[in-house]
Order: structure tokens, then sequence, then C-alpha cells
């Protein structure tokens, strides 16, 4: 079983082993901080201002990260007193829990599976009192923007701030996930984990760099695909990829409870319909 998880790759490694899998784990990312956070301590400036009505977390590491910037230019206090005078968004529990940590409270938590789609539905549903009409609106970004997002909130009216405050990079050691790569390319995978879009676009762009794009993508239909939930399932999909299973929930031990469970039915049924595509 194939995993490209990073940050909790020691521990999607364990969960694997757990249900006798056998992993292959290859962390295909790392978070890296802009090189210049103009653009959140820009935030920072306008929320004390009170230049904002709104601001969308919409990841826990992307949240502390923004709070440990933001303190270099002003006390904790003065903004927390500051979110709290604005309506504070958040995708999911970890931006939840990272603004627990500060004390803010939240205004609005969006349901799972915690996309830019059930984001949009929770703001229409509460427009009678979280209006966007000519508000201003940040968004913290978690690596890249998301268009569908912020044309959704241009759309209802609202004046909308990116805030970026990390990008993902490849990791320092490509090795294994090179190693990985070959190893798809060689029919070696039989069930292959993503539990973020990014995992997908480094896949790929690796694999064009060892010129084995194509070798992959001829692998990729003999190999049952498990994705975290919609959002990596588009961008799976984006990128011509199967999307075979998603978990009940978005979380890891689900995602890997369900491929021990399916896994075996679904490998079987696929190779049974390429056997007789192929007759």
């Amino acid at each position: 079983m194939f995993s490209f998880e990073s940050r909790r790759a020691a521990e999607i490694a364990k969960l694997i082993a757990s249900y006798g899998g056998k992993p292959i784990v290859a962390p295909s990312m790392q978070e890296v901080p802009l090189e210049s956070n103009t653009a959140a301590l820009a935030f920072a400036r306008v929320l004390v201002e009170g230049g904002f009505a709104m601001v969308i977390f919409l990841t826990g590491v992307g949240t502390r990260a923004l709070a440990r910037v933001v303190e270099t230019v002003y006390p904790r206090e003065r903004v927390v007193a500051a979110l709290g005078r604005v309506a504070v968004v958040a995708r999911g529990p970890k931006p939840v829990a990272a603004l627990k940590e500060w004390g803010v409270p939240v205004t609005l938590l969006v349901p799972e599976p915690n996309t830019w789609r059930e984001l949009l539905r929770a703001l229409d549903e509460r427009s009678d009192t979280l209006s966007l009409k000519g508000r201003g609106v940040a968004v913290q970004e978690y690596g890249s923007a998301n268009p569908e997002l912020l044309a959704g909130l241009a759309e209802r009216g609202a004046v909308v701030t990116r805030v970026p405050v990390y990008e993902w990079a490849l990791p320092d050691d490509t090795g294994p996930l090179r190693a990985a790569i070959q190893g798809i390319a060689r029919g070696e995978a039989d069930i292959a984990l993503f539990t973020t879009s990014v995992q997908v676009v480094h896949l790929l762009r690796v694999a064009e760099q060892l010129h084995l794009e194509a070798a992959v993508r001829r692998a990729f239909s003999r190999i049952v695909v498990g994705s975290i939930g919609p959002m990596t399932s588009e961008v799976l999909r984006q990128h011509g990829l199967p999307v075979d299973f998603e978990p009940e929930h978005p979380r890891m031990g689900f995602l890997v409870n369900e491929a021990a469970q399916r896994g075996p039915e679904l490998l079987a049924r696929k190779w049974e319909r390429l056997a007789s595509a192929n007759e």
C-alpha cells in the first residue's frame, strides 16, 4: 500500500501495518514559510485597524503560522481582541483547535467534508447575519489559492484579501518519492492513498522529471486509489487519475481502514474490467 504522506508518515505506516498491509510511504511535500511575510503583516495591520468584517481560516497549520507572524508586530491580546470584533469562519476542526489555543471564538464552523462548496453554502445559510456584500473578507491560504472559493466570495459581493502564509515544496530528500514512482511504473503498487491534493501534483511532477509520467498514468489504471476527501478527489480527477473510494469521514484512520476493508474487492474488480477490455 503506497502513501505519499509527509508530516504523519510514521503514523500512516503504522496504521497500514496494523491492518496487515505492507506500507510504502514516500513523503512528497514539506511546508515552507514564505520568504516574505508581507501579506500576513499587511493582514495584521488592516485587522487591528478594523478593516475586515470576516476572516476565514482554512487550515490549522496555516492558522498557527499566521499567528506566529502576527505576533512579531502586535501583542497577542490586541490581535485576539481584533478577531473578537469580526466574524471568524473555520473550515474544519483543525483551524478551530488552533483558534481555541488563542482563545478566539469561532462564529461559523464549516461542516464536513469541509470543502469550499460547504463553506460557501454555510455562508449562504447565514447570509442574514453574515452578509458579504461590500464587506472586507480575509482568507488565510494554505499553499495555493482556491480560485473557486475566491470567485464565490467575490460573486457574493465580498471585498476579498488573500493571506498566503506558507507554501508547499518537494521534500529535501526526494529519494523515497522517486523510488516509489519507479515502483509504481513497474507495476508494484496495488493501492495508493492520497491525503492531500498537493501529493498528486508533486507525484506527477517528479514522475515527469524521471520521464515516467506516461508509465505512472498507465499503472494507475490497475491501482486502487483512495482519496481522503472531495478536495483531493477533485484534483486527482483534474489530473486524469482515478478515484476508487473516499472514506465516510475525511480522516487518515478512516481512509486506511476503508482501504483494508474494500481494497481487495475493488482491486479484483478493476483487474477484471481491464482483462475484459483487453480480450
